[in-house]
């Protein structure tokens, strides 16, 4: 269960003497120090100034949408988790997916962002067997602006990761899975399983 994970545990790890930036509208930054080309390359990373129409629904409180988590291993199609429907990351402890020991995997994030800038999104992965915590994983997914009809999701493949290897590693693991935000706001958190094995 969720709550045998300590709160402070599935928050990221931030870097000595890093400070969150002031919050600012959209309008806000658009608006932003014109004449400033440091402050225009930043814009642009977060994907103002490109145009498009936001795609931002009104009757959707959320900032920001996680779609899926998919598991790329060469050779294999993806496993793809579907997180589109709200509610469907309740079942995904009963349903285990195998990965093979020493197998390399990588995990790739779809989202959206809507109504305002999400600012520093982690994504933050505390790895269970029997209880016991054997790993503590966590990826910057970066700064993203609302979705334009020109991009209108995004995606972030993470680093390669090798599974663990030999008898002792096989077996069943539980994690927890959080979207975090620079504000401590979680977008999403998510209890699943995987199961180690000596072959696909």
């Amino acid at each position: 269960m969720a709550s045998t994970t300590n709160d402070q545990e599935l928050l990221p790890e931030q870097t000595e003497g890093f400070k969150v930036g002031e919050k600012k509208t959209m309008d806000e930054y658009h608006n932003m120090d014109a004449e400033d080309e440091a402050m225009q390359r930043y814009k642009q990373s977060l994907g103002l100034g490109g145009g498009g129409k936001d795609l931002s629904d009104p009757n959707d409180p959320r900032h920001c949408i996680i779609l899926s988590l998919s598991m790329d291993s060469e050779g294999r199609p993806p496993v793809t988790i579907d997180l589109s429907t709200k509610g469907s990351e309740a079942t995904l402890k009963e349903k285990p997916f195998k990965i093979k020991e020493g197998a390399k995997f990588s995990m790739t994030a779809k989202f959206k962002v809507q109504h305002e800038i999400l600012s520093g999104l982690h994504y933050v992965q505390i790895v269970k067997r029997k209880g016991i915590r054997v790993s503590k994983d966590q990826e910057m997914i970066g700064s993203y602006a609302p979705n334009t009809d020109k991009t209108p999701v995004y995606s972030k493949r993470f680093a390669e990761e090798d599974a663990p290897t030999g008898m002792l590693a096989r077996g069943h693991y539980t994690a927890i899975s959080t979207f975090i935000d620079d504000d401590k706001k979680r977008h999403l958190e998510f209890e699943w399983a995987f199961d180690i094995a000596k072959d696909w």
